[in-house]
């Protein structure tokens, strides 16, 4: 599989998972909703019950946005479909404007079963990416 088709494979999964860095220095790992468009991954912080809107992971990307995201397929049956792919990139946070309004917009479409009732409120993190990796079983 070129890594083309394996990111095309990779835009279609359900979730991903986001790493930050803490202040500790420690990573901050949390499983996403997002859309991969290009060279640009967005999510959004949505309804999902949350002690608050003002996250960890908000403020680890304000404080350093480098971060990484882990897509990745399993299957216990067949190690012969696994694959997974590791984006690298700089994160920045969006609240409004025409960038958080289109991110809103292509979760709304990836993810109509969930969020076309009840939209994402944001903010939105917006991942430029910078370095992509690889990788599949066969």
């Amino acid at each position: 599989m070129t890594e083309d088709k394996l990111l095309a494979v990779a835009a279609r999964s359900p979730v991903a998972r986001l790493a930050t860095i803490a202040a500790s220095g420690e990573v901050d790992l949390v499983p996403i909703t997002f859309v991969l468009a290009g060279s640009v991954i967005v999510s959004a912080i949505d309804h999902k019950p949350k002690q608050t809107r003002q996250l960890r992971r908000l403020d680890n990307i304000v404080r350093e946005p480098r971060v990484t995201v882990l897509i990745d397929h399993y299957d216990d049956h067949d190690w012969g479909s696994l694959w997974w792919v590791r984006l690298r990139g700089l994160a920045v946070v969006v609240d409004e404007g025409p960038r958080f309004e289109s991110a809103i917009a292509q979760l709304m479409a990836k993810y109509p079963q969930h969020y076309v009732r009840v939209p994402p409120r944001g903010p939105v993190i917006r991942i430029e990416v910078t370095d992509v990796r690889t990788w599949h079983s066969s």
